[in-house]
């Protein structure tokens, strides 16, 4: 870009200023982003190699968007504004959704409590403690119909985070909307469904990863075949980034179980133009606010350039990375939670900056309970201010070409690409998980952190520094003391009501199907119509498949 003699004088002029800088008391000897990556003083056209021209940067909504995947950014359509929720009884998250849809959200994002998430009923000796805690119950088909009532599902869409059991949860809603009236083909929405970070990072598995991959597959085969509207699979760094990974393992590990899942499914003999379009991805926003951005611009690169150079994928879809953002929960301050929301403002504001087609914005009181009504709308109002106050959804990629950005994202896609070679060293993303590669990697990283935080080398406002000696004056949400013994009074009129001759048949239908290696979601789907429960369903699968114990944590 530039000819050799203005380079050699400006690398002349930045020595001087450097040399300049040195001279001067600095606030403390080292400057890193939370991965740990060096960040310079000052960042000029020297940082880009002569390949970091305009051209190689490029335009949005052009191969390999690092700019977008949409030429016109947000300025035709915004994000889609959820906020993930649910908790207790199906009645009391159903009225939570209703809320929020009135106020303005354009998707839900349901959360399902620790007992769904593992695939028990709500009377399930395990289950016992923990109904609603940390989402809503959901044990049955009329739970789910209870969850959905007068609910737009042909307008909206709906993410489902649940992953062992989510075959059995996403039959549940495909059943409960046809029931609507709502034809499967019509539903538009997103299950996470990614099991492999529950191994990494998690750890709410049931089966062994081989058995739990082939569940994934089945559900990617079905919404390829029958859900031309339905993302089959998120696959989650959130949950790889809350467990304490830096930014860099988060993105190189999500990446390499997205290319598991896509490995998988072209071993079922599915064609990688019918399916990739329906893989999204879900990340972390943390705190570093020029380090998530970069994440999220190189991970659109890598990504592209792995479907059509390695995959050979045609279809300009299949090269998109689409994906959501959820500002990071790991973050947030049980101390002065007001600060909680200046937190979640500058995450949500990376995600946006970089690209993001999804978002969900954490609440304030998040590390004490779950979000309170009050709490739940400033989230949401958090959203809605930046897409239409800040002015940043005027021009599309605005950071575009910043020295400094555009640095730390060829940083970051170097260091993934590393990653990659050494997942391969460790024999694959399934190898790796059964000894324990990821986990070590992960808990290195999140001890390092730990470390700096202790030595005050990172402050925490309001935690290691600025702390303040007060009780908590923010709303707490109370949950229905009732939601319970209706739920446990719903289980046991569902197995009174029910034609148990039918469920017994559909229950061994799905013995017979799992054994045979066929694909599960029709003898799923059967199941759930006939009122089998969550449990029930889970412990078919459970004496087929078996249950997981990781070998390298004993």
């Amino acid at each position: 870009m530039f000819d050799e003699r203005w380079v050699k004088d400006f690398r002349q002029r930045v020595a001087r200023w450097n040399e300049k800088g040195r001279q001067l008391p600095q606030q403390r000897q080292s400057f890193t982003t939370i991965s740990g990556q060096e960040v310079k003083a000052l960042y000029t056209p020297l940082d880009l190699a002569p390949a970091d021209s305009a051209a190689e940067i490029g335009l949005p909504g052009e191969y390999p968007y690092l700019r977008g995947i949409h030429p016109t950014g947000y300025r035709t359509r915004l994000w889609t504004m959820r906020l993930f929720s649910g908790f207790g009884s199906a009645e009391e998250s159903n009225r939570r959704y209703r809320d929020l849809l009135a106020h303005g959200q354009t998707g839900l994002s349901i959360a399902f409590d620790l007992p769904t998430l593992m695939g028990y009923d709500t009377d399930h000796p395990a289950a016992v403690g923990e109904f609603g805690k940390c989402g809503v119950g959901v044990s049955s088909l009329r739970d789910m119909e209870i969850l959905l009532d007068k609910l737009p599902l042909s307008e909206i869409t709906t993410s489902m985070t649940i992953n062992s059991p989510a075959a059995v949860i996403w039959a549940m809603y495909i059943v409960a909307a046809e029931k609507q009236g709502v034809p499967r083909e019509r539903l538009g929405g997103t299950l996470q469904n990614d099991i492999l970070k529950e191994f990494i990072a998690q750890n709410e598995y049931v089966f062994p990863p081989q058995p739990s991959l082939k569940l994934v597959v089945d559900t990617i085969e079905f919404a390829t075949r029958e859900m031309p509207k339905w993302n089959s699979i998120s696959v989650s760094g959130y949950h790889i980034r809350e467990a304490g990974s830096t930014a860099q393992q988060e993105l190189a590990f999500t990446l390499a179980d997205g290319l598991a899942y896509v490995d998988a499914a072209l071993e079922r003999g599915l064609a990688i133009d019918d399916f990739a379009p329906r893989i999204s991805f879900f990340f972390n926003s943390h705190n570093d606010f020029f380090e998530e951005i970069a994440k999220f611009r190189a991970a659109r690169r890598i990504w592209a350039r792995q479907m059509r150079e390695r995959y050979g994928a045609e279809s300009e879809r299949s090269w998109w990375m689409r994906f959501h953002t959820q500002t990071a929960g790991c973050s947030l301050s049980a101390q002065q939670p007001e600060n909680n929301i200046v937190r979640t403002a500058l995450q949500a504001l990376a995600a946006v900056l970089g690209g993001t087609q999804s978002l969900h914005t954490n609440s304030m009181d998040e590390a004490l309970a779950l979000p309170s009504e009050l709490a739940a709308r400033i989230a949401l109002r958090t959203q809605q201010i930046i897409a239409h106050e800040s002015g940043v959804t005027n021009t599309v990629d605005p950071l575009g070409g910043s020295y400094f950005v555009e640095t730390l994202t060829n940083q970051m896609e170097q260091a993934v690409n590393e990653y990659f070679e050494r997942i391969k060293g460790w024999g694959g993303v399934i190898k790796g998980i059964e000894e324990g590669m990821f986990q070590r990697e992960i808990a290195e990283a999140s001890f390092r952190y730990q470390q700096e935080v202790d030595r005050k080398e990172r402050i925490i406002v309001g935690v290691n520094d600025f702390a303040l000696e007060e009780p908590v004056r923010i709303p707490i949400l109370q949950m229905d003391v009732e939601g319970e013994a209706r739920q446990l009074e719903r289980l046991k009129a569902i197995r009174r009501e029910r034609d148990g001759r039918a469920v017994r048949q559909a229950l061994q239908a799905l013995r017979e199907q799992a054994q045979s290696g066929a694909n599960l979601m029709p003898p799923l789907l059967d199941a759930v119509r006939a009122y089998a429960t969550l449990g029930e369903t889970m412990d078919v699968l459970r004496e087929v498949f078996g249950v997981y114990e990781a070998r390298w944590a004993a």
